[in-house]
Order: structure tokens, then sequence, then C-alpha cells
């Protein structure tokens, strides 16, 4: 598995798996920000690939110098093999360049499933990951 940054490219791929992997709901949602992030700063759209087919997303953002995992997907045939874990460690690393002060996770319904990942890596209230000791890492507000 191989995990980069978004390109122009990979637009039809990325929109088709999010189709397969997210709720009908979910990917209608998930479309408008996905466009404006890609208007804004690509760099904080990562990909998962495997065998030079997309595999995985995951949509960050920044604003006011805190990131936020907006979305993640993952092709259905690729869950629980790393690749989620991979591309928040991906996101981490480019929110670590851009010195954010806090890392979020968006806290709508469509996050419920992906909530397991993110607290196995560390994230959970006022929680500080050891790669982030100068950054306060928090979950989403229920």
């Amino acid at each position: 598995m191989h995990v980069r940054s978004f390109q122009l490219s990979d637009c039809t791929d990325v929109t088709e798996l999010m189709q397969v992997a997210l709720s009908e709901e979910c990917y209608r949602n998930t479309m408008g920000p996905f466009s404006r992030q890609l208007s804004w700063d690509s760099e904080l759209i990562m990909i998962a690939e495997e065998d030079d087919e997309i595999v995985g997303a995951l949509i960050g953002t920044i604003e006011h110098n805190h990131g936020c995992y907006y979305r993640i997907a993952i092709h259905p045939d690729y869950r629980r093999q790393g690749i989620g874990k991979a591309l928040v460690s991906a996101m981490e690393q480019r929110f670590q360049v851009r010195k954010v002060s806090r890392i979020m996770i968006a806290g709508d319904e469509h996050n419920k499933a992906a909530m397991p990942l993110y607290e196995a890596m560390g994230y959970g209230a006022n929680k500080i990951l050891e790669a982030f000791q100068k950054l306060s890492i928090i979950s989403p507000q229920h």
C-alpha cells in the first residue's frame, strides 16, 4: 500500500470510491466539502493506493490553526487492513508540518463508524498523542 497526496487526475477515482464506501446520504453531504477542499488546499486530501487502485481517501481541513479529519473513506474490500491508520498517520504528519494547534474529528453522524479507528490511534477527549507533545488532541463533542 502507498499513501500520497491527492492529484487532480484522482478526482474520478476518489469520487467513485466515496460512492462505494459511504452511504448515499454521507456521499451527498461529503461532495460539497470535498470540492471546496480541492479548491482551497488539495494537499490535505490523502490517498491510499493498492496495486495502482485508489482504495482509501481522507479529507482534512485546517481552519484557524486547527486541523480536522473531515471524512475517511475506505473501499469495503480493503477495510481492516491498516489503510485508515496509514491515512490518519499521513495527515497527522501534514498537520504537524503546518504546526496546527489542535486536531479534531468532524463530529457528525457519518463519522461514528470511524471513531474506533481514531480512538485506537489515541484520539479521545483532551488526550495528547506522544507524537504531538505540544498539540492537544480532541475528539468531537456530542
